[in-house]
């Protein structure tokens, strides 16, 4: 599990195309620190296995069914990253609860500068609009976020000048390809919920009615 903080901007060392898989080669100082064969590091908000670590470079395999659903088969060497370990028990959990399993990809369509921070505006697909609230939690590229405002088939956010400066958000442009993550509590919920929907108004009896 993560929480959100990125700790720190890597980057993409190398890329191994594995026919319907890849082996990418990870930089980061930090999240190599202590890092070894089996540990979980969020990649983007990938959660990725370390399989190999060299000095500050780490290596993960990444399956066709991640590079289908993520943007991490979008990445290039020298490609920036935003890069998390796997939070502990006894840590603070300062963003929100994510999971490093990407729902979809959306795409920066705005950037609106501001004096003391910028206001972002995200697409977001159909089948995720119902987990995005105003002032819920959502996950962009691993980083935890805090929805401004959510309509016309997208989200915005407000980034302080610490996530610019220390996060992909800072250099992306609109037209850039971004990771989701929704609240995976609010999909417990609905799928909890609907156990006990009432009939439907076809006549057909939910799942929690007795025939």
């Amino acid at each position: 599990m993560f929480t959100g903080i990125v700790e720190e901007l890597g980057e993409i060392a190398g890329i191994e195309q594995l026919g319907d898989a890849a082996r990418l080669s990870i930089r980061g100082r930090t999240v190599t620190s202590d890092a070894g064969h089996g540990d979980s590091i969020a990649v983007n908000g990938v959660c990725l296995t370390v399989v190999d670590v060299a000095g500050e470079v780490f290596t993960a395999d990444v399956m066709k069914e991640t590079l289908d659903r993520s943007s991490l088969g979008a990445l290039r060497p020298g490609s920036p990253v935003n890069l998390e370990r796997a939070v502990r028990a006894d840590q603070r959990l300062g963003g929100h609860i994510v999971q490093g399993h990407v729902d979809g990809t959306g795409v920066l369509l705005s950037r609106e500068p501001g004096e003391h921070w910028e206001v972002v505006r995200v697409s977001l697909p159909p089948d995720l609009d119902r987990y995005v609230v105003e002032k819920g939690s959502i996950t962009v590229d691993g980083i935890s976020l805090t929805v401004v405002s959510v309509g016309s088939g997208g989200f915005t956010v407000s980034l302080i000048p610490t996530t610019l400066r220390l996060t992909t958000l800072g250099a992306k442009q609109p037209g850039d390809p971004v990771n989701l993550e929704v609240d995976v509590i609010a999909k417990h919920v609905e799928k909890l919920v609907g156990a006990y929907a009432p009939p439907s108004t076809d006549g057909q009896a939910g799942r929690g009615d007795e025939r």
